[in-house]
């Protein structure tokens, strides 16, 4: 069976571009695959091309709004994952655009194609009592308990991201004065995060425990499980609920209904911009590309935001009550008039 076009440049796209010229993430390359292949399924059974027959010329703009709408209708998807499916798309029509010249005007039209406006949805954060509390849970006289400690402590320590913390090696980090962690964040960037010396004393017990200070040990994950594999996603977000839980079984109040390993993460940001470290520092700290993605914590902290209403605060009102207030009953006072 002889290729199609379409199937050429989904290859190239996939298996060169992506990983070579953009230096893609695994997780994202496995996320744009996985949209590619939806779109395939879409109009194998819905448009009822067989994929053999699937070339570029078969799939207009009419064809991908089609296939939004069908992922939102028939599988339930929301405006967020619908945006995540379509930025997928146009990244492979903004590569098409300049392997073939042929396909230029139909690959814009399908670059036109907006995104759906989502709903912003709040920072979500732990306190310092809250995460005082979690880091409280782990049972020290377990190894898994010690594991989990230093696994939990490291995530908001550094404000990783959770798959930054599942790539970890011991390679990476730098734990004799001044200590640093190598991160390697999205698109294969990788950053430096400064740790101070009482972060990194869980770490390092954890450390000798394993064994993981020996060479031989240096590219091995440094989290792993049972089968000396590293943690899964899966595995972390388990890791976090069973301590969440047992917080909220103490004190409902003082960690969030939902929480997941990105609120880590997100508190650790709250908590820098509250100590008054500067946008620019955690932006580093966080591996954000723009310093717009980091204001969403200044936008979104109420207490920063208290505290500048407060320093400008001019008052305003005259230092006398009105006679009405010291008098319950108003409708008597007016009658006075």
């Amino acid at each position: 069976m002889k290729p199609t076009d379409f199937s050429k440049y989904i290859s190239d796209f996939i298996s060169r571009y992506l990983p070579g010229e953009r230096g893609a993430s695994i997780n994202t390359i496995i996320a744009y695959r996985d949209t590619i292949i939806l779109l395939l399924d879409f109009i194998q059974h819905q448009k009822q091309i067989k994929l053999e027959k699937i070339t570029l010329d078969k799939i207009k703009k009419e064809t991908v709004i089609e296939f939004l709408d069908w992922i939102q209708k028939e599988r339930k998807c929301s405006n967020s994952t619908r945006n995540s499916r379509l930025a997928a798309i146009h990244s492979f029509y903004r590569y098409l655009q300049y392997e073939s010249l042929e396909n230029l005007h139909e690959s814009q039209k399908i670059l036109s194609i907006k995104l759906k406006r989502t709903e912003q949805k709040s920072v979500n954060y732990l306190t310092i009592d809250g995460i005082k509390s979690l880091l409280q849970q782990p049972d020290l006289t377990t190894s898994k308990g010690r594991r989990d400690l230093a696994l939990l402590a490291l995530i908001y320590d550094s404000g990783a991201r959770v798959q930054e913390i599942i790539d970890l090696t011991p390679a990476m980090l730098r734990l004799n004065k001044p200590c640093t962690i190598k991160l390697i964040g999205k698109g294969n960037k990788a950053r430096l995060v400064p740790m101070l010396e009482m972060q990194t004393q869980h770490l390092i017990q954890y450390i000798k425990e394993h064994r993981l200070n020996d060479l031989s040990a240096n590219m091995c994950p440094l989290f792993f499980n049972s089968r000396k594999e590293k943690l899964t996603r899966a595995g972390i977000n388990y890791i976090l609920q069973k301590y969440s839980n047992a917080v909220r079984a103490k004190n409902k109040m003082i960690i969030p209904d939902k929480i997941s390993c990105h609120s880590l993460r997100h508190s650790k940001a709250m908590h820098l911009l509250q100590a008054g470290v500067n946008l620019v520092y955690i932006r580093d700290i966080l591996g954000h590309v723009s310093i717009q993605t980091t204001e969403i914590y200044a936008r979104a902290d109420s207490k920063q935001k208290r505290i500048a209403l407060e320093k400008a605060y001019i008052n305003m009102n005259p230092d006398e009550e009105p006679v009405w207030t010291t008098d319950y009953n108003l409708i008597s006072w007016l009658k006075q008039f």
